[in-house]
């Protein structure tokens, strides 16, 4: 039984689950690319006007993490982020949107790490780096919203719902 709330929410979660679908491929493209000129020991493209420390940052001990580049962590996580979506669209299943926001907080989080270690530390920006950070708490948004967190006021269980009466938790009659 459809109600019309249900109409206008299902395909509002799909347009949010596809849009996170799209931004994961765009980071994807974006760390194959900086991993792809990080094999080839070519020099990052920069040619926004204060953001070209580009070659510095990759070039930084930051740039690896236990030995992996940075940039192969980012294939990994936008990779999973987009099998996690396009699963999503077929099966419709608030398992996969839930996984789908945790997998994106975790972004947020080595997004929020790694960008403050170009600030404080490194003293160089990189707008490929900035650009996945981007992507990665625009795709923390949409998660957030193709499934909110909170339950709503009918879904909350009261105590006069419950299975188990009342009676059963209150004390026996003093003598």
């Amino acid at each position: 039984a459809y109600n019309g709330m249900e109409r206008i929410v299902g395909p509002m979660k799909r347009a949010g689950v596809a849009a996170i679908l799209i931004l994961a491929f765009c980071g994807l493209a974006n760390s194959v690319y900086i991993a792809q000129h990080e094999m080839s020991a070519a020099p990052l493209v920069c040619d926004a006007a204060t953001l070209s420390g580009c070659t510095a940052v990759a070039a930084s001990s930051y740039a690896y993490l236990f030995g992996i580049s940075v940039a192969e962590y980012g294939i990994i996580f936008y990779s999973i982020l987009f099998v996690l979506a396009a699963l999503e669209l077929v099966l419709f299943a608030q398992f996969l949107r839930r996984l789908l926001q945790g997998v994106a907080l975790i972004g947020v989080f080595a997004s929020l790490y790694f960008t403050s270690i170009q600030l404080f530390v490194i003293d160089a920006f990189c707008i490929y780096c900035l650009l996945s950070s981007s992507i990665a708490l625009l795709i923390f948004v949409f998660a957030s919203f193709i499934e909110p967190v909170r339950r709503s006021e009918q879904q909350k269980p009261s105590i006069s719902s419950s299975p188990v009466p009342l009676s059963h938790f209150l004390m026996p009659p003093m003598p």
